[in-house]
């Protein structure tokens, strides 16, 4: 195993405190690395707040800020944060308007934000997020996966909370941005957790993993390599067959690095995907292309396609300062 690291139980708290150095003026890191808050709240808003393991960065620290979260909770490298950091971020950062919890469909993470969700003082909602069309069940999740969509979920509520939405609001939208996204993703390689040293999975140099999870859960089925186009053809015709977008109707296209994936080989796919979907009658107006819901240094990427309406992409254009996503 070669890593930039220390130790590996020392991984997590050092990442942490390069990210609050780097992005000072941004966010500040809770007592004990137990959750990463908006340096500035806003009173009277709605607290958005989600949470995972490590390992998928940018997601979800690098989306706390003006138009996304105001807290996110960091577990260890692939494990879910505990209900007490979930329990302490809700505290910190709620102004009395309550808080919304944008929780991704893995058991660990359902079970503990559900448990801090009843340590809370004030009103608490959640939205759960299970994008990934790859399997209904898997490793760590009951029913299907929340995967890249989770960023488009964060997003959207993110600029709709900013507008001084009630939380009742923020629920109702995350969950229909969560109905009209769908996602799929393939592995190349594996990735390599620093505590267990060696490769979740192993993939000979002629194989690839088809509908992959973010942890490395095993997907569809295990095959031969195949070229960009034809895996982006998989990957669409899935998200598509279930997504099941309106004749016409717009949408955005999220081309997703796991990590290990550089950006000449995404922008390939996003040009395969594009073309693909156009010549399906669905027009893509908007894009998100990059490393944001990895995999530690997992090869390989995922496709997310969100269905737009004017809403859906006035809230998406809407300004947003992160540390990973920044425009407007």
């Amino acid at each position: 195993m070669k890593k930039l690291i220390n130790a590996p139980e020392k991984v997590l708290y050092e990442s942490l405190d390069g990210f609050a150095a780097a992005h000072e003026h941004l966010i500040t890191l809770g007592a004990e690395h137990k959750f990463i808050r908006r340096r500035t709240l806003k009173s009277g808003k709605v607290a958005l707040i989600s949470g995972g393991g490590a390992g998928h960065e940018p997601l979800h620290a690098g989306f706390v800020g003006a138009g996304m979260l105001d807290a996110a909770c960091p577990g260890q490298i692939f494990t879910s944060p505990t209900p007490d950091q979930i329990a302490e971020a809700i505290k910190d950062v709620d102004t009395g308007a309550g808080s919304l919890l944008i929780v991704k469909n893995y058991e660990g993470d359902v079970m503990n934000f559900e448990m801090a969700a009843e340590l809370a003082d004030g009103q608490v909602m959640t939205v759960l997020v299970d994008d990934d069309v790859a399997v209904e069940k898997s490793t760590y999740s009951i029913g299907r996966r929340g995967v890249a969509g989770t960023l488009v979920v964060e997003k959207l509520v993110g600029a709709a909370a900013e507008e001084g939405r009630s939380l009742k609001e923020l629920q109702a939208l995350g969950q229909a941005v969560n109905n009209r996204t769908r996602s799929m993703g393939v592995a190349l390689t594996s990735c390599t957790v620093p505590a267990a040293g060696s490769p979740t999975f192993t993939l000979a140099d002629d194989e690839m993993e088809m509908g992959v999870g973010i942890h490395g859960e095993p997907g569809r089925r295990r095959v031969k390599l195949q070229s960009a186009n034809v895996i982006a053809e998989e990957l669409v015709d899935a998200i598509v067959q279930d997504l099941q977008p309106r004749s016409g109707r717009e949408c955005l296209l999220f081309v997703n690095g796991f990590g290990g994936t550089p950006m000449v080989e995404l922008y390939l796919m996003v040009n395969a995907a594009t073309r693909m979907l156009r010549g399906r009658g669905i027009p893509v107006t908007r894009f998100l292309t990059g490393n944001y819901v990895t995999s530690l240094e997992m090869a390989g990427c995922s496709i997310t396609l969100t269905e737009l309406d004017t809403e859906f992409t006035r809230l998406w254009d809407a300004p947003v300062h992160t540390s990973a996503l920044h425009w407007g």
